[in-house]
């Protein structure tokens, strides 16, 4: 490779790099997606993405808004360790990123982190079985699904570790008596993986109400269902990007004003 290509390659890697302003467009409407379909709880739940540079620092929700107050411009910036950095009329949270900031600390991948307290995702959390291979959507999760035993409200510096070897490499996790937690490299990465485990659930539990038997699919047709979906959606591009693109412009005919 000539030195002008090598060049060239270096700044198209740069320019793939979202900047500050479109992650913050990006999360403002994930926020609004997820008040959307209705797996936010009140004011609580955080979704969060690490912005670009040195600095580790991540963007939150302001403390006190609902997700469809969420707009680009009064997203908070703050520290690994959840202090705010910059002017800004709003709070933060701190309890509640505790576990994105353990998660950002310890996963090297996870630029972005999801957390629901849906209905559906809090019915399969309080399950023994947890999540099961019933549905094409529960299938993604084969051998990609971590879970983590219930502590307490608030997560603890000592739990911190813990959840995160619960998570491990994998792209989700599911908080026992608790919720939903899905991360990506990217904003459409992460959203994606909850849109599918939020499916999922609700089919789950679903199903279960029909007080019929089950059809659960074998370990070696899920594993060969989760690498088809996996292939699938790398050959049509980045994770995840596509379906929030879709997303985006369905907020924008709807003039959610998520923007800012």
């Amino acid at each position: 490779m000539s030195a002008s290509t090598a060049g060239t390659a270096r700044a198209r890697t740069i320019e793939l790099v979202p900047s500050e302003a479109e992650l913050r467009v990006q999360l403002a409407a994930a926020y609004r997606l997820v008040e959307h379909f209705g797996w936010n709880e009140s004011i609580y739940g955080h979704l969060t993405v690490r912005l670009p540079g040195p600095e580790r620092h991540f963007l939150i929700n302001p403390y006190g808004l609902r997700y469809g107050e969420v707009t680009a411009s009064n997203l908070v910036r703050i520290t690994l360790e959840g202090e705010i950095v910059g002017r800004t009329e709003w709070s933060v949270n701190a309890a509640g990123y505790a576990i994105h900031g353990a998660i950002h600390a310890g996963a090297a991948e996870a630029h972005c982190v999801m957390h629901t307290h849906s209905p559906a995702g809090m019915a399969v959390a309080a399950l023994d079985c947890g999540l099961l291979p019933i549905s094409l959507d529960a299938t993604l999760f084969h051998g990609t699904l971590g879970y983590h035993e219930y502590e307490g409200a608030i997560v603890s510096e000592g739990e911190k570790a813990r959840l995160v070897a619960a998570l491990g490499r994998n792209r989700a996790l599911i908080l026992r008596n608790h919720g939903l937690v899905t991360v990506g490299r990217t904003i459409p990465e992460a959203f994606l993986y909850l849109h599918r485990l939020e499916t999922a659930c609700r089919t789950q539990v679903d199903a279960l109400a029909m007080n019929g038997a089950l059809s659960l699919v074998p370990d070696e047709i899920a594993q060969k269902s989760a690498a088809e979906i996996d292939a699938f959606s790398l050959h049509v591009g980045d994770i995840g990007t596509l379906e929030f693109q879709a997303y985006m412009r369905m907020l924008d005919q709807m003039g959610a004003g998520y923007r800012g």
